[in-house]
């Protein structure tokens, strides 16, 4: 009776000789979600502050909010396919909350009121201001900080 070769179960790898074991993946998918949504909530902060400073848009800000979202999601997240795609969602999420930011810091200069209380009371009033001074630089601004965040966070899971 002749015994038929039967390969390993798949889902245990056996190197070859002489060949480190394959690494185990890292990451750990939950962890990544919460530091892309923390990261996102201060590079949102971070962008506004910078667009009430300036008075202005910048571009450069727009692509770091999208590699520091990227960088937290794909780093601590590790390979899981969904992290870029929701990275590049929060990033388009924290431009816009950073412009909402600015928006309230150069109404504050204006106004009998804090950016705290235009946002909290007047939000409305703050989004209508938004949408009255954005443009197609404005659109570019959120496409280039979603492809800055998907492209980290593909590249930074260990």
């Amino acid at each position: 009776m002749s015994q038929q070769f039967q390969p390993p179960a798949p889902d245990s790898v056996t190197p070859a000789p002489g060949y480190p074991a394959p690494a185990e993946p890292k990451g750990n998918v939950a962890l990544g979600v919460i530091a892309a949504v923390v990261a996102a909530l201060a590079a949102a902060a971070a962008y506004g502050a910078i667009i009430g400073a300036t008075e202005r848009e910048i571009g450069y800000a727009a692509v770091g909010v999208g590699i520091l979202v990227g960088f937290a999601a794909g780093k601590l997240g590790g390979r899981n396919p969904i992290l870029p795609v929701l990275a590049a969602v929060l990033s388009l999420g924290s431009v816009y909350a950073g412009g909402l930011v600015g928006e309230a810091v150069i109404g504050a200069k204006t106004l009998p009121l804090s950016a705290t209380e235009l946002l909290t009371d007047h939000l409305s009033l703050v989004h209508e201001a938004w949408k009255t001074d954005a443009d197609a630089v404005s659109l570019l601004f959120f496409a280039l900080g979603a492809f800055a965040a998907f492209q980290t966070a593909r590249k930074s899971a260990s």
